[in-house]
């Protein structure tokens, strides 16, 4: 997750109203699949499918391309990390607390 620079939301809503078909094509030759970003108030939470085999290579490949990084100048301004200081990230992880599976037998007992 990410914060949203309130005065740069309309920019970024706009942005993203037209991703650029070249960023999309990294993002899927990077194995990324069904990446959705979600806003609620002004935090973004994004959400993907990692499908590839080198998950650290493949985000390489994406910072590498031109297109992306010139679509990041555009979009980084928007936002406001709240990753923690010195972890290298630019988006916070987000701790997972709960998944259903599709796993039938695993929801058997009824219990949650």
């Amino acid at each position: 997750m990410i914060r949203l620079r309130p005065d740069q939301r309309e920019t970024y809503l706009r942005l993203h109203a037209e991703v650029w078909p070249s960023v999309e094509q990294t993002l899927r030759d990077a194995n990324f699949r069904n990446y959705t970003i979600f806003l609620h108030g002004d935090l973004l939470f994004g959400y993907y499918e990692y499908v590839g085999d080198d998950y650290d290579a493949d985000l390489r490949f994406i910072a590498a391309d031109p297109q992306t990084q010139e679509w990041w100048k555009l979009t980084d301004p928007c936002q406001e990390s709240i990753a923690e200081p010195g972890s290298g990230d630019w988006w916070a992880p987000m701790c997972e607390v709960w998944h259903l599976t599709d796993d039938a037998a695993a929801g058997a007992s009824g219990q949650a």
